[in-house]
């Protein structure tokens, strides 16, 4: 508290403890998370009608990363090997991804989107982003910009 006995200090808790920035970011957090699930189901069934919205963040980073083992996209998400495999064995099934034998180690797969995989997958996140610039267009640039660099900042403290 401020001696002049205006409140409690800028980012600090009231009386009651409650520290209202973080609550408000809680709050605001939740309801993002909440629409983006339900985002990523829909476009999921864009990409294909059998697709599990779970296995939409694989077709994500396959497209961003390239060729990867399975193991590494398990420990990407933070998933078991099981998990993973089933979800690789449903995109196979599509026909959304592929497998090929890793060359630097004969034994390992290597998953990699195929054409039509990367084609649809495209398609749906072109029309996302041009959802995303209708929704944002009365932001000035540097707002967009700003949002993006706070939110790639949350992710990164996320990941280590």
């Amino acid at each position: 508290m401020r001696g002049d006995d205006s409140g409690p200090e800028p980012g600090a808790p009231d009386v009651s403890g409650v520290d209202h920035e973080f609550l408000a970011l809680e709050r605001e957090l939740a309801v993002f998370l909440r629409r983006a699930r339900a985002s990523s189901g829909e476009m999921a069934r864009e990409v294909h009608p059998e697709l599990e919205p779970a296995a939409y963040g694989l077709l994500v980073r396959l497209e961003a990363a390239g060729r990867q083992r399975a193991t590494e996209l398990a420990a990407y998400f933070g998933v078991g090997k099981a998990t993973m495999s089933r979800q690789l064995h449903s995109l196979e099934n599509l026909g959304l991804v592929a497998r090929e034998p890793d060359p630097a180690d004969g034994r390992a797969w290597l998953v990699h989107l195929t054409d039509d995989g990367l084609a649809r997958f495209r398609s749906v996140r072109d029309a996302r982003r041009g959802r995303y610039v209708r929704k944002l267009a009365d932001w000035d640039r540097a707002e967009v910009a700003e949002l993006a660099r706070l939110l790639h900042q949350l992710n990164a403290r996320a990941e280590s």
